[in-house]
């Protein structure tokens, strides 16, 4: 993976490449879970760099702009910031501006924004965003604002068509929506991978041994998570990925309150009670339900074990599929 560097203000963006005389070619937005749609103007992004020997960079924003004007409106966000520069560093940009989003920036007018931030420092040569892409004070700019302060200042404006699939735009609500219904599967498919929780390794009530399938429990950093239910996930910990069954509830068996994410890893036995881990959601099994005892949900998760091996033997096969 190559390395992205980023960049805290225009400022530190010019101090770094402005002796070059490298100008740049980017795409602005918040690109929340760098889904499919994000990944190919960002692949033309670098495309388009490339060709004209200019920076392939992102300007994105922390916090998202509805937390700073509207926070009972603001989303649920589906990836950590951290893992947003990692995406960004995966695809192959070479840099990314990271604009802490206030009130002093949400004030910028569009033509403001362009020529302090675009012009100014970045140098761009060309901007290529979406159809929807809106910018400015109280989101005044359009795409057609965008080409039309490109031609007074210099800059080319690509304009990207979206993904679709199933029918469907792909877009960071669907995503959202995807995941918050449990339709984990479908979310795999808008991102082109499958959505992921990350965060430390925490102790949990020592059921494990009560129901004999001991689990890791996992304080999650996004705030988005899966509707509660078991899932067939991955599980990465120590470097390593473990296939696993994962539930995200409130262990109504043992009348839990607190919604939890604790993993069973298959074919590892191992005690682990910190550090990092991450889990990837590929496939809901079922809804959370109650047991009247322990017995009732062992046997419950060892039908929730076989069930996500064969997910898996399933995948295998569609991936590699027999001769015949």
């Amino acid at each position: 993976m190559s390395e992205c560097v980023v960049l805290g203000s225009p400022a530190e963006w010019a101090a770094r490449y402005g002796p070059s005389g490298r100008r740049s070619v980017v795409s602005v937005g918040n690109f929340d879970g760098l889904h499919l749609g994000h990944q190919k103007i960002l692949h033309q992004v670098i495309e388009f760099a490339r060709f004209e020997e200019s920076i392939a960079g992102v300007i994105t924003f922390d916090p998202h702009p509805l937390k700073v004007l509207r926070p009972g409106q603001a989303p649920p966000m589906v990836e950590t910031l951290a893992q947003r520069i990692e995406r960004f560093a995966g695809i192959g940009l070479e840099a990314a501006l990271v604009l802490r989003f206030d009130h002093s920036l949400a004030a910028l007018s569009p033509e403001e924004f362009a020529r302090g931030v675009l012009v100014q420092y970045l140098k761009t040569r060309a901007v290529l965003v979406g159809q929807n892409f809106r910018f400015g004070h109280r989101q005044q700019g359009n795409v057609d604002t965008l080409a039309e302060l490109g031609r007074f200042f210099g800059f080319s404006v690509n304009i990207v068509e979206p993904v679709a699939v199933d029918g469907e735009y792909v877009s960071s609500t669907a995503v959202r929506n995807a995941v918050a219904e449990g339709r984990v599967a479908y979310a795999a498919r808008l991102l082109g991978r499958p959505f992921a929780l990350t965060g430390e390794i925490v102790k949990g009530a020592g059921r494990g041994s009560t129901v004999l399938f001991p689990t890791l429990n996992l304080a999650p950093e996004q705030e988005l998570l899966p509707k509660v239910g078991v899932y067939a996930t991955e599980t990465r910990v120590e470097g390593r990925m473990y296939r696993s069954a994962t539930n995200v509830g409130f262990r109504p068996t043992f009348d839990g309150t607190l919604l939890g994410v604790e993993s069973h890893l298959l074919d590892f036995s191992r005690e682990i009670t910190k550090g990092r881990m991450e889990v990837r959601f590929w496939e809901r099994l079922r809804d959370e339900k109650k047991f009247s005892e322990p017995a009732e949900l062992r046997a419950q998760i060892a039908a929730d074990l076989r069930q996500t091996r064969d997910y898996f033997r399933r995948r295998e096969l569609a991936a590699h599929p027999v001769p015949s």
